[in-house]
């Protein structure tokens, strides 16, 4: 949810800073540069980035030949740190003053995401070669760590999540990546990363799985699930007993569906999903909200209803992702008052 449509870098950050913990927005529209998977390649061996195209070009014989100069420096720390020239609006959002917050968020790609966008010179991704997939989980995880530092110096709680949309393709029966593979690779992918472990990510989910994958705040697009399952509910208590933190991104960015909900029917949908994991699990509506955050269901870059509108795309997707910012704030001010939170 971190990916905005905006292209005004202060109206963005403007928008971010309305929330009770703010991110740092990822705006492509500015520069391809800005791009999350452009962002997270940076200083990968054998990744160029293509700016007139807009896309990633991995060589595989270009990855053997820069291997060497890159073992040279993987234990330096700007290795790993987001440049300038990568992301303009992450510097500007460091030089805010961010102290003033309950808490502050980065976000990264993750390892799997960044490994099926990113293809070889077959155009097989750059995840089915173990040589390399085993690289990108060590770097992705040099990355989080680095960016967690770098903003826990401008606020103790912040905290840095992995963006994961890849994960909805391991169950796939065409990947050759498989779910079983995947988490046997994010638990000893996690464990060595520094902070509150979290991830996230908004296409259709297998909620069990990701609340096994050994994180401490899982978000997940909440609005889609319509109905909380017994099988997930269990899942999630589970996971809140441990004492980790869910995300839930119970508030729509398309305009379809943006239009026919109030603060209050999502408020109203998001408590039913709670009470259906206190009554069939033996904790606490007080105990769920209490490890609760609330957000958006996901980004807003492309909104497919803003065609053929009397606005321009760009700036009804705007307006979408202001409306729902908006939302989330009411929406979370009635189940404080509700829980007493």
């Amino acid at each position: 949810m971190a990916i905005m449509p905006h292209t005004n870098i202060e109206e963005a950050l403007e928008l971010v800073f309305s929330l009770d913990i703010p991110f740092w927005p990822q705006l492509p529209r500015i520069s391809f540069y800005e791009d999350m998977y452009a962002q997270a390649s940076e200083n990968f061996p054998g990744i160029a980035v293509d700016i007139e195209n807009e896309k990633l070009i991995f060589d595989t014989a270009r990855f053997q030949q820069e291997l060497g100069d890159y073992s040279e420096k993987m234990d330096r720390a700007e290795t790993y740190a987001l440049s300038q020239q990568y992301s303009v609006v992450y510097h500007k959002f460091l030089d805010r003053d961010l102290q003033g917050y309950p808490a502050i968020r980065g976000q990264v790609t993750g390892p799997v995401s960044l490994g099926f966008n990113v293809l070889d010179e077959d155009r097989k991704p750059i995840i089915y070669n173990d040589e390399v997939r085993i690289l990108l989980f060590d770097f992705i995880q040099k990355k989080v760590n680095v960016q967690y530092h770098e903003l826990r110096e401008k606020n103790p709680n912040a905290f840095v999540w992995l963006d994961e949309p890849g994960l909805g393709f391991v169950f796939s029966g065409l990947s050759g990546y498989n779910d079983v593979q995947a988490k046997e690779d994010y638990w000893s992918f996690v464990e060595g990363l520094e902070g509150p472990k979290g991830l996230h990510l908004c296409p259709n989910v297998n909620l069990p799985y990701l609340l096994g994958l050994g994180v401490d705040i899982l978000s997940f697009d909440a609005y889609q699930i319509e109905f909380m399952p017994k099988e997930y509910a269990s899942a999630v208590a589970e996971f809140l007993k441990s004492g980790r933190v869910i995300s839930w991104g119970i508030v729509p960015t398309e305009s379809t569906m943006l239009s026919k909900e109030t603060p209050e029917k999502l408020a109203k949908r998001l408590m039913e999903y709670w009470e259906v994991v206190s009554r069939n699990n033996d904790i606490s509506l007080k105990q769920i909200a209490e490890q609760a955050l609330v957000a958006p269901a996901r980004c807003c870059i492309k909104d497919m209803e803003a065609k053929g509108q009397a606005c321009q795309p760009t700036s009804m997707e705007e307006k979408n992702v202001g409306k729902a910012f908006t939302f989330l704030g009411e929406v979370s001010r009635m189940l404080k008052d509700r829980y007493d939170v």
